[in-house]
């Protein structure tokens, strides 16, 4: 037995309209796909909402040149060990760097490692990406 579920869903014509020029514009295929991501994202953001576990990525970027920057970005990643998946480091320019954080863990967790990088002088931007753990 097929583990697709079918329904149906009425809308407004201009609404429908609108939703098929959109994901035309994002290359999908069919409706079905489109609405399929749209339903995983709301259950990835109510997860998220909740405190739930969830999966993402932190990007970061920061001067390295600031004192002791370095050196205080990794005492606070062995800090959130168990979040951590992998880092990776990437030199932008003479002056700036860029850290790839792949997390993994509850919400409440993820948003307390994101204020303490953001907190520290010379970090210029911090943003969290999240996704789901395929679950």
């Amino acid at each position: 037995m097929s583990k697709l579920y079918r329904f149906g869903v009425s809308l407004e014509k201009a609404l429908i309209d609108s939703f098929d020029n959109h994901i035309k514009t994002l290359q999908y295929n069919n409706r079905s796909e489109a609405i399929r991501d749209l339903i995983r994202n709301e259950l990835i953001q109510k997860k998220w909402k909740e405190g739930g576990k969830v999966a993402g990525a932190i990007v970061m970027t920061y001067d390295h040149h600031k004192r002791d920057l370095a050196s205080k970005i990794i005492d606070i990643q062995h800090h959130f060990h168990d979040l951590i998946i992998s880092t990776q480091h990437v030199h932008l320019d003479h002056d700036n760097c860029m850290e790839i954080i792949a997390v993994k863990g509850h919400s409440e967790e993820m948003e307390k490692l994101c204020s303490s990088l953001k907190a520290l002088v010379g970090v210029n931007h911090v943003d969290l990406s999240i996704s789901g753990t395929g679950d």
